[in-house]
């Protein structure tokens, strides 16, 4: 008995960043699926330098590393280590397990990170950054995003910095050129990462595209994602996968597929 690919005919859009998408893209057409590349978010240099390179040269001062994605790392770590060696009295975290793999072709390893849910609050609730007394950290982030990590760390007694090592931004395109990836039947579900990708998404798909895509089901990689898409109006309802990880987003689409198909 031959059994069907779990993703057989679905049209997936995929909108990471250029250069992150192809791991998804090859496991959703190794399910039988159709993955359409449309990435809804650049990741570009800081603007300004200079509080990375004030960081860079006193990183041996901190007690911990926090990177908030696998743009943190890897924007951070070339920054980095092209101008030293990691200190080794600075301890990393990552976020997730994608940011932890992501430390790996560096030569580093991450010391505390989440084990099931990947985000702010699962990191936070790890004991060892329970009592952060005296302890001195710095983030490595994007431009602009949550504070909670920043808040919660200092209330916890922690002297807490940023260290912008990437800026986000929407890609420029012309949404009359999009307009086809609205149209009924051209896609069946959206993958979105993050609520800035899907901002930019909307924004992308001008006034004239927007009607037809709110009518688009989403996956998304958290409860904010599902309430922002509730504010933009679109009408489907949202399937969270369990983290951002591509085999959660796969599975995902694979509980959306059965459900759908019910």
């Amino acid at each position: 008995m031959t059994v069907e690919p779990a993703l057989r005919g679905l049209r997936v859009l995929v909108t990471r960043p250029a250069g992150q998408a192809e791991r998804l893209c090859r496991l959703i057409e190794a399910a039988g699926g159709t993955a359409v590349r449309l990435p809804a978010i650049e990741i570009l240099a800081p603007a300004d330098m200079t509080r990375l390179a004030a960081v860079t040269a006193a990183l041996a001062s901190y007690d911990l590393a926090v990177f908030v994605s696998v743009n943190a790392v890897r924007k951070g770590l070339d920054y980095i280590l092209d101008r030293g060696a990691w200190p080794e009295n600075v301890l990393i975290a990552t976020v997730g397990a994608s940011s932890a793999q992501a430390l790996e072709p560096y030569g580093l390893a991450v010391d505390l990170v989440p084990q099931h849910q990947f985000n702010s609050e699962a990191l936070l609730a790890l004991d060892e950054l329970q009592d952060m007394s005296g302890r001195r950290v710095v983030i490595f982030r994007g431009n602009g995003g949550r504070e909670h990590l920043f808040d919660t760390l200092s209330a916890r007694g922690a002297a807490v910095e940023y260290a912008e090592v990437y800026r986000r931004a929407c890609p420029a395109v012309d949404a009359a050129s999009l307009l086809h990836h609205w149209q009924p039947g051209a896609l069946d579900v959206i993958t979105i990462t993050s609520n800035e990708t899907l901002q930019n998404l909307f924004d992308m798909a001008g006034s004239e595209g927007q009607p037809l895509l709110r009518r688009l089901p989403l996956v998304v990689v958290s409860g904010r994602q599902a309430l922002l898409a509730e504010r933009l109006g679109f009408s489907q309802a949202v399937r969270v996968a369990d983290n951002a990880s591509d085999e959660a987003l796969l599975a995902a689409l694979q509980r959306y597929r059965t459900a759908r198909d019910a």
